[in-house]
């Protein structure tokens, strides 16, 4: 299919039909990887994309190039965000932060990630998105600790698991309680990092900690459904 120009990262940009074909295989992919894992079939995805399974292979080579680009998507979403909140954090850091937050939840659909049981890849573009978003939360965080409104002790590896945490919403709840119950989470949470009357919390797992298990296990199938952490 003939690119139509460049991109700003100089791969080339897709014809309307190839780029919304695309979508709707990542969008079908991300629906399938939540209900059924990894192992969901090909074929049922191209299926709920509206393409047949020609078209999907001609935009993703195998099952592992898509479960790339779905957590590549996921985590420049959260990478994104966080970087409005730390242009924001000068203003109001706290609200910078719960901004953050409530804005992974209202996106939870395209955050099929590790952390919040999604797919998991070794991708280098991966690793490199996670340490740039660990990097921006730690200067979201010194830029609120500057302004004495974050206890010293908060660190980018809450926020993650918070985020995390408010993104996985209750069995069986209806989304619109779902998103308000994670809200009302977020708001104690804001709460909570506030330095007035904080007492010493435990100390945290690093963010090695939180991802040394997030990797692909050779030999080991993929039928048992998203990976809970």
């Amino acid at each position: 299919m003939t690119p139509s120009a460049s991109r700003e990262d100089g791969r080339p940009r897709l014809r309307a039909d190839a780029a919304r074909n695309r979508a709707q295989i990542l969008d079908a992919a991300r629906a399938a990887f939540r209900e059924l894992g990894t192992a969901a079939p090909l074929d049922e995805i191209a299926r709920r994309a509206g393409v047949n399974i020609a078209t999907l292979y001609r935009r993703f080579a195998d099952r592992d190039a898509l479960i790339r680009q779905v957590v590549i998507d996921g985590f420049t979403l959260v990478h994104r965000t966080v970087l409005r909140a730390l242009e924001a954090a000068p203003r109001d850091p706290l609200s910078a932060i719960g901004e953050f937050l409530l804005t992974l939840v209202d996106e939870r659909e395209m955050l099929v990630l590790p952390l919040i049981g999604g797919p998991v890849t070794d991708d280098p573009e991966a690793a490199a998105l996670q340490r740039e978003i660990v990097t921006a939360l730690e200067e979201l965080l010194a830029t609120a600790r500057a302004q004495g409104v974050v206890r010293p002790d908060a660190m980018a590896v809450d926020l993650i698991a918070t985020g995390a945490l408010a993104c996985r919403p209750l069995p069986y709840l209806p989304a619109e309680q779902a998103t308000a119950l994670a809200a009302r989470h977020v708001r104690i949470f804001l709460d909570g990092l506030r330095p007035d009357g904080a007492r010493p919390l435990p100390p945290p797992p690093t963010n090695e900690d939180l991802t040394v298990n997030l990797h692909p296990v050779k030999g080991a199938g993929r039928g048992t459904g998203p990976r809970e952490v």
